[in-house]
């Protein structure tokens, strides 16, 4: 594949989609192509199932099972229509999550079993890895102020991930930190708290030379889930 795969994550309120859009328009600038897309999401079976997991009223029985396979089943057809083909067009896939998404949130904030969710991760992105992920950390309490003013200001219910309470947050929090500490060379952590324009720069210094390096200069090789983990959830 000649294209180039980044992915932003961070728990709520991080900024990760006001900084992968400044992101799009500066690989844009530089004269690459550039695909935007979303977890879960970015395919139009995606946007269904995106809808079933976080707004439907029909789920709020949804056990955290069913949740780790819509994800996926989201992320295996995002792979194959969208991501796969794009890159092999030489373009610059930029995701809004993707499966250390699932690492934090599904085998941390639900507590599921770390080598069943990898066996179901490596199933739906058939090798398909990113070249690098930019972390974008802000601390809890900066994330549950956000997330209230950015409801407050639009005037909506918190979706269902993001009704959730706050030690079901702190444990994802505990997945993040495991992930960064565990894979260096493909994650890069970049505190959120500063401004918009600082944040950008530092997103744009670790993408540039990504850009112009002929060969793939990110970890493709992953490791497993259950080397992301520290210590037991909780």
């Amino acid at each position: 594949m000649a294209g180039r795969f980044i992915t932003f994550e961070g728990t709520e309120g991080a900024g990760k989609s006001t900084q992968i859009k400044l992101l799009a328009e500066r690989v844009q600038g530089a004269g690459r192509k550039v695909r935007l897309l979303r977890e879960p999401g970015g395919t139009p079976i995606g946007e269904e199932i995106r809808h079933t997991l976080q707004h439907s009223a029909q789920n709020t029985a949804m056990t955290a099972e069913a949740e780790l396979l819509l994800m996926n089943a989201s992320r295996a057809q995002l792979v194959r229509e969208v991501i796969r083909p794009a890159l092999c067009a030489e373009k610059v896939v930029l995701c809004d999550r993707y499966f250390d998404s699932t690492i934090a949130y599904q085998v941390y904030g639900r507590d599921l079993n770390a080598d069943q969710t990898q066996r179901i991760i490596d199933f739906a992105i058939n090798e398909v890895r990113p070249d690098l992920t930019l972390l974008l950390r802000v601390p809890l309490e900066v994330s549950e102020a956000r997330r209230a003013t950015r409801l407050a200001a639009s005037g909506g219910e918190p979706d269902r991930l993001e009704g959730e309470n706050r030690g079901f947050f702190e444990r994802v929090e505990k997945g993040y930190d495991a992930i960064a500490a565990n894979t260096a060379t493909r994650v890069r952590t970049i505190d959120a708290t500063q401004s918009i324009e600082h944040v950008q720069a530092e997103i744009w210094k670790w993408v540039e030379p990504l850009l112009c390096s002929p060969e793939v200069t990110g970890e493709r090789a992953w490791k497993t889930v259950g080397e992301y983990r520290t210590e037991a959830p909780g």
